[in-house]
């Protein structure tokens, strides 16, 4: 017989192990603090390239928000739009589910 909830129980298992391997990591290794991707691609394309960050422009140029509270509320406007599809997504696959 087949445990009714398996995936969300795999699921919840899965992200308390990334947790615990995360939490691990940043406390025990020296140095091992999070800097945010942005900041680490742009310091290894300097390095590798030989040239320094300020160099590089980008194809795109990018919109600065006018402050911080419109920046955090398009973030948060962001969030809630894929939390909303990842809902719907789920919502349909266990309404297919439920009709078989």
């Amino acid at each position: 017989m087949r445990f009714k909830y398996s995936l969300e129980i795999i699921t919840v298992i899965a992200i308390g192990v990334f947790c615990a391997v995360f939490i691990y990591t940043s406390s025990s290794l020296p140095g091992a603090g999070f800097s945010g991707t942005d900041t680490t691609g742009s310091e290894l394309v300097a390095n590798l390239s030989g040239q320094p960050v300020e160099h590089f422009k980008p194809l795109i140029p990018q919109w600065q928000p006018p402050g911080a509270e419109i920046e955090s509320s398009l973030f948060a406007l962001q969030a809630a739009i894929g939390g909303i599809l990842v809902g719907g997504v789920l919502g349909y696959w266990l309404g297919q589910k439920k009709k078989t």
